[in-house]
């Protein structure tokens, strides 16, 4: 076929929780108390090459350098196609610190106002990064430096419920 273009898929990450750019239900915040569950996530159409994931959540809105850091996973298998509801540190993967300086996830809890919750899947072409577990969202990017081949995003919206 003469003039035909291949177009790769486009990596995909989302939630049957909230949709890209919706609220993200209050189940899954701090508005559930200590017990919230993180999210279902499913991805499709890795890059040719990956060989694991990076997951990182954070809010951009919180008047830090960096934002605050709610989620971070490394060596995600790349076999690996989501996480389920409720997922436990340490079942799967390297489980890194949040800003709530613990592994796992920790649900958005903003002060005031709309929050936007980035939950970012990164496409490596290592099948580890050399983390340990309760390494820091920093430790993380600075051990995938390099490394990525792709980058996946979904993004939710929380306020806080008022009392």
């Amino acid at each position: 076929m003469l003039g035909a273009v291949l177009v790769a898929a486009a990596f995909t990450i989302s939630s049957p929780a909230f949709t890209n750019g919706g609220n993200i239900p209050s189940k899954y915040t701090c508005d559930a108390g200590m017990t919230n569950p993180s999210p279902e996530l499913t991805w499709s159409d890795a890059p040719q090459g990956t060989k694991s994931f990076v997951l990182i959540m954070d809010d951009p809105d919180v008047p830090l350098p960096n934002g605050f850091t709610h989620w971070v996973l490394a060596d995600i298998p790349a076999s690996t196609k989501g996480l389920p509801e409720n997922f436990q540190a340490g079942s799967l993967g390297v489980s890194g610190n949040s800003g709530f300086r613990r592994a796992g996830y920790g649900g958005p809890c903003p002060p005031t106002g709309v929050h936007h919750y980035h939950f970012k899947l990164m496409a490596l072409d290592v099948e580890t990064i050399g983390v340990q577990p309760g390494a820091t969202r920093p430790d993380v990017e600075k051990a995938m430096a390099g490394h990525v081949i792709g980058t996946a995003e979904t993004v939710g919206l929380y306020q806080k419920q008022p009392k």
